[in-house]
């Protein structure tokens, strides 16, 4: 919706049946009634064309196999919200939504920090990020600290803390 405000025209491509599954019924009927969005579902970007700009995009009706090229100047990629973390069940602890506690939500000693000592989490896999790249480069510059902090305590330790 903040795109189509400032948009020609919007052409949003859904790999799958539609948007229902998930996005709220309020956002989902603001798109279809929005003169200045296109969806298309079963779509998936296949052609980028451009030399030093992006000039056109095409994409594929995965259904027909109809390809669809238009002109174009800007192309946004959301693939989804959806964390890919099933096979950390059962390592670190989880929300209800699948992204992995750390901090204070897992009781851990820094803030990217799972509760097991040594696993730390950054970036849109971790519950209660901002979901933006920029945030997820900088929670990674500060996990990088607490991962040397924490291989320097273990070294420590294992000498018997003998400096």
């Amino acid at each position: 919706m903040f795109l189509s405000r400032t948009s020609g025209q919007l052409h949003l491509l859904v790999r799958g049946e539609g948007l229902a599954a998930t996005m709220s019924d309020y956002l989902v009927q603001r798109i279809r009634q929005s003169p200045r969005i296109t969806l298309h579902t079963h779509s998936e970007v296949t052609t980028l064309l451009g030399s030093a700009f992006l000039r056109q995009i095409g994409w594929t009706d995965r259904r027909s196999g109809a390809e669809t090229v238009i002109d174009a100047a800007a192309l946004f990629v959301m693939i989804g919200a959806e964390p890919n973390t099933e096979w950390l069940n059962g390592c670190v602890a989880l929300d209800n939504k699948g992204f992995v506690l750390t901090g204070a939500q897992a009781h851990a000693s820094s803030a990217y920090e799972t509760e097991r000592p040594g696993v730390f989490a950054v970036g849109d896999v971790r519950a209660g990020s901002v979901k933006r790249v920029a945030a997820g480069v900088g929670e990674g510059s500060v996990a990088v600290q607490a991962i040397h902090r924490y291989l320097e305590n273990l070294d420590h330790s294992r000498r018997g803390g003998a400096s």
